[in-house]
């Protein structure tokens, strides 16, 4: 039995599940009220954070702030995250996630579906996983809540 690759094989195993649970960690905390800095444990320093039409973070700094505008903006969500694809190579590795949650927005009390891809590339430092960039990436759905997302026929 070759014990290298043994090693390789797990390791690379507990890699994946390491970055599962970092993802499951950021839901955790985008669901628990966006927290401004909680959010920036799961991110490296030099990371970015991106979503067109939505905003854009650049290190800690403006992570939290946009995180701030986040709560501000949305009374409750859930994020579901499914489907993962991670490749590990070393002390890096990216992945690709599908989303599905409710929203509710605070302006007019509004709730929305979102639905979308996330696109990330992680960094392992001092032996644990961050997320370096995060961009959200079509196809996005954003529906309300009460109409769907399909078209309704004329009556």
């Amino acid at each position: 039995m070759d014990f290298e690759a043994l090693e390789r094989r797990i390791a690379r195993l507990e890699d994946i599940e390491a970055i599962k649970q970092l993802k499951a960690r950021y839901c955790e905390i985008c669901d628990d009220g966006h927290d401004p800095e909680r959010i920036t444990s799961v991110f490296t320093e030099d990371c970015v954070w991106e979503g067109p039409g939505i905003g854009r973070a650049e290190g800690h700094d403006e992570l939290r702030a946009l995180f701030e505008r986040f709560a501000g903006a949305m009374s409750y969500s859930q994020h579901m995250v499914m489907n993962p694809i991670i490749e590990v190579d070393g002390e890096s590795a990216r992945g690709v996630w599908c989303f599905f949650g409710p929203f509710t927005f605070r302006k007019h009390n509004q709730a929305r579906w979102q639905a979308t891809r996330y696109e990330e590339a992680y960094r392992k430092q001092d032996g644990v996983w961050k997320i370096r960039r995060l961009s959200i990436a079509g196809p996005s759905l954003s529906a309300d809540y009460e109409k769907g997302w399909a078209r309704q026929p004329d009556s």
